[in-house]
């Protein structure tokens, strides 16, 4: 038994931001079904690189898994008509096409109230529902560079720097998923369902939300990068990556003067007043830098770790799957798909200790629709 079981979501969203946002919802125990067009979502077929899965996009099948398909011609009016038994029965509506698509098919979140007052509208767009930027597509490299979100990675010198995930879709969907479970707890209440909205470009303020308040309480603060070793443009003194002997290192929290103690770095000496921290910012971090090449990240470690300054080895993900810290969470889950298999992450929410594992690789083109049909009676999409 899962907290959402029993709840139907109808999933009417493409690519990753709506479908991430449905992911958690399978992943919490809802039941989703992937409306898709003929010929399925198109992001079955966009490939960010050369690696297939089961003749589909590995995209498509990372974010789709635990759900069931059915292809509706959105377009015909019978086919949009029988839709209304499955809305009639559903709890959650999750969409995130431009502003004013869903209206021109008869989906609005009106129009779905009036057959379903019960249901919650869940609705994802790019800049809003109104405003100048509200056709712009909703893409999240566009919304990374448009938020300022570029300008706060990296270094100084480096220009705008894109983070290497989609972060403005997954957290925009994450997003999405906290309203909704607000609005289906209201709904024990008064019995009605709700209009969540919520679009790209307020996720990723929101996301953002430590430096921007800063730059609003005190506009004449610049919330500017360091010039060399950047990582957070708010941190003051060390806190960057740094090159070793054999690897690299992180370093967060520390005080300069711990640091040149414990690392035996005399150059560090002229910067432990507290008021250089920020001031003398790439000063700091140039003789960091220059020193910790002199060694093993291990043995660094072995000084800093002990004084309980917060650092850590920097792993790619071979190195971070092969540690046992990693081991120990049981991260990856394989689930069954086609003649083979596929390996993912799971959902990182566990429940009364209990992990929440996948049941299901993300399912074929309609593979699900007769199924459905005959247990819904949608006659007209046959």
């Amino acid at each position: 038994m899962r907290p959402l079981d029993g709840l139907l979501v109808l999933d009417f969203s493409q690519y990753l931001s709506g479908p991430s946002a449905t992911l958690r919802l399978a992943d919490l125990g809802a039941r989703v079904i992937k409306i898709e067009k003929p010929g399925g979502d198109d992001c079955r077929q966009v490939y960010l690189s050369d690696c297939v899965l089961d003749a589909e996009s590995t995209l498509f099948h990372a974010i789709n898994r635990d759900k069931e398909s059915l292809c509706v011609d959105l377009k015909q009016p019978d086919q949009r008509e029988a839709l209304n038994t499955l809305i009639a029965r559903a709890d959650i509506l999750v969409c995130n096409f431009r502003p004013g698509v869903m209206q021109r098919l008869g989906l609005s979140y009106s129009q779905v109230n009036a057959i379903n007052p019960r249901i919650v509208y869940g609705e994802i767009s790019g800049y809003g529902p109104t405003g100048p930027w509200v056709n712009r597509p909703g893409q999240d490299l566009l919304l990374q560079a448009v938020s300022g979100l570029t300008t706060l990675s990296g270094n100084r010198d480096d220009g705008p720097v894109a983070m290497g995930v989609p972060v403005a879709d997954i957290y925009t969907g994450a997003q999405l998923v906290q309203g909704i479970l607000a609005a289906i707890f209201e709904r024990e209440f008064t019995g009605l369902g709700s209009l969540v909205q919520i679009s790209m470009l307020e996720a990723m303020m929101d996301f953002q939300f430590e430096p921007l308040t800063i730059a609003l309480t005190d506009p004449s603060q610049r919330i500017e990068r360091a010039g060399n070793h950047g990582a957070h443009a708010l941190v003051a003194g060390a806190y960057g990556l740094y090159e070793s002997s054999d690897g690299w290192l992180a370093i967060s929290m520390g005080r300069i003067s711990d640091l040149a103690r414990l690392l035996e770095c005399s150059a560090l000496e002229p910067f432990t007043d507290q008021k250089l921290a920020f001031t003398a910012r790439d000063d700091i971090k140039l003789v960091l830098a220059a020193h910790l090449k002199t060694a093993s990240t291990q043995h660094w470690l072995s000084l800093l770790e002990p004084a309980d300054i917060w650092c850590a080895e920097v792993l790619d993900w071979p190195q971070l799957m092969a540690h046992e810290g990693f081991k120990a969470l049981d991260m990856l889950q394989s689930l069954p798909l086609g003649s083979g298999h596929m390996t993912t992450s799971r959902c990182p929410i566990r429940i009364d200790d209990e992990l929440l594992w996948g049941k299901t690789a993300a399912p074929r083109v309609d593979q699900h629709g007769q199924a459905l049909r005959q247990e819904f009676n949608l006659r007209a999409l046959t």
